[in-house]
C-alpha cells in the first residue's frame, strides 16, 4: 500500500509530515474513523480476507481485499442466509445473465429474481441502464449504490440502498469479480455484475457470517454515481505572463523557475479547466500532484507519479486550501505558496528550507464531501 503525505499545515516543523495519506483508504461515508486522513477512498463493502466489526451490527464481507480496513457494509441479520433457507438442490450453470430478471428504477432499490440456485463460471456483466460519464479504469475511485445477492441462496447479504449510504472506493482494493465486472462501465450506468467464487470469496473459504459458502456464486446490481479522472482533463487555459514555466511529458508536469519573479503572495494558475464539481473547504480530494523549491528550482515531491493520493482539505497546508477551494474536479492547477503559508520554518521530510517559496503542480482527479 502506497503512503504519501500531502502538505500538511500542522505538521511538526522538523519532524516531517504527520497527515499522512493512503491512497487506499477503506472507511464507510458518516463514520468517521479516528487517525483516517483521507475520504476520497471511502468504503462500505468488504468482501474481505479479515472481516473487520461493526459494534453496531456485527460483522460483514464486501469487495475490500484491504484487511486493515475498516467497514460498515454490515447485513443486517434478517438479510443473511440461515441455514434454514440453504437449497438443497444443485445450483444451476447458467452462462447469460438473461437468467437474471431486475426491475425497479435505476437509482432505487432493485429487485432480482432468478431460478436460485444458480452459479456462473467466469465474471459476466451486463448494462441495465446505460451512462454518458467517465468510463471506469482498474484503478478509478468510484462512489457507487449496490445490491449484493448469494446466488446459492438468492438472499440479500448487503446492500447500500438499505442502509441509506452509497460507498466510495477503489477498484485496485475490491475482489477481483467487482474490478472486473465495473471496469469500462461509465458514470450513470446501472450494471448487473455475476462472478463465480473464484473471483469473490473461494480463496478465504467463503465468509460463514454472511451466508456464503465456498463455492458461492455473487450476484451485484450497481448504479455507479460518480468516478475519478484518471487524469486532468477537461480545457486548457493559458498562463499569465512572468510565471515559471509548466511542461508536460507523459502527462507528467515539470516546472521551470527561469526569470519568473518571486511572488510575495499566493498566485493559483489553472491550467486545465475541469468539467467537474467545485472543490469545497469540507472536502475529501484525490490528487496527483508534484512540488519544486523556487530557490533552486530542485523538485521536492513527486506525488505524480504512479497512484493518486487522497486527503482532506481541512488538513492541508494554507496554500492549498485558498488555492484548490473553488477550482473544479479535473482541473490542473500550478499554485506558488509563499513561506507563510506552507512551512515558515522548514520541514525535515522531504526536505524544505526555512523561508521557501514552493511551486506545486495539482491533478484534481476526485473531491467528495468529508462531513
Amino acid at each position: 500500500m502506497r503512503v504519501v503525505d500531502l502538505p500538511d499545515v500542522d505538521a511538526p516543523r522538523g519532524s516531517g509530515n504527520v497527515h499522512r495519506v493512503i491512497s487506499r483508504v477503506l472507511r464507510t461515508r458518516g463514520n468517521r474513523a479516528a487517525g483516517l486522513a483521507a475520504v476520497a477512498v471511502v468504503a462500505a463493502l468488504s468482501l474481505t480476507a479479515c472481516n473487520s466489526t461493526d459494534s453496531s451490527s456485527g460483522s460483514t464481507p464486501s469487495p475490500s481485499v484491504s484487511s486493515a480496513a475498516p467497514s460498515s457494509a454490515t447485513p443486517s441479520a434478517s438479510a443473511t442466509p440461515s441455514a434454514s433457507a440453504t437449497p438443497t438442490t444443485p445450483a444451476t450453470v447458467i452462462t447469460s445473465l438473461d437468467a437474471i430478471t431486475v426491475t425497479g428504477a435505476a437509482g432505487k432499490s432493485p429487485t432480482v429474481t432468478a431460478k436460485w440456485p444458480i452459479r456462473i463460471a467466469k465474471t459476466t456483466s451486463k448494462v441495465l441502464t446505460a451512462g454518458s460519464g467517465i468510463a471506469l479504469q482498474a484503478d478509478s475511485t468510484v462512489r457507487i449504490n449496490y445490491v449484493g445477492i448469494n446466488a446459492r441462496t438468492g438472499k440479500t447479504f448487503d446492500s447500500s440502498f438499505t442502509r441509506g449510504a452509497s460507498a466510495t472506493f477503489s477498484l485496485s482494493q475490491v475482489v477481483a469479480g467487482f474490478q472486473k465486472g465495473l471496469i469500462g462501465h461509465k458514470v450513470g450506468d446501472r450494471v448487473l455484475i455475476m462472478m463465480p467464487g473464484s473471483d469473490a470469496y473461494d480463496s478465504q473459504g467463503g465468509n460463514e457470517q454472511a451466508g456464503i459458502a465456498k463455492g458461492d456464486s455473487l450476484v451485484f446490481v450497481v448504479d455507479i454515481l460518480a468516478a475519478s479522472y484518471p487524469t486532468a482533463t477537461g480545457t486548457a487555459v493559458t498562463p499569465a505572463a512572468g510565471l515559471p514555466t509548466v511542461t508536460v511529458k507523459n502527462n507528467i508536469p515539470t516546472v521551470t523557475i527561469g526569470k519568473a519573479a518571486k511572488p510575495s503572495t499566493l498566485v493559483t494558475q489553472t491550467l486545465i479547466k475541469g468539467p467537474g464539481a467545485k472543490v469545497t473547504a469540507t472536502d475529501g480530494i484525490q490528487v496527483r500532484y508534484r512540488s519544486w523549491a523556487w530557490s533552486n528550482g530542485k523538485m521536492i515531491e513527486d506525488g505524480f507519479s504512479g497512484e493518486a493520493v487522497t486527503g482532506e482539505m481541512s488538513g492541508v497546508i494554507e496554500g492549498w486550501r485558498k488555492g484548490l477551494v473553488g477550482q473544479t474536479v479535473g482541473s490542473r492547477v500550478m499554485l506558488i505558496v509563499p513561506p507563510s503559508m506552507a512551512y515558515p520554518q522548514g520541514n525535515a521530510t522531504p526536505s524544505i528550507a526555512k523561508n521557501e517559496t514552493l511551486v506545486y503542480v495539482v491533478d484534481i482527479l476526485y473531491a467528495e464531501s468529508a462531513q
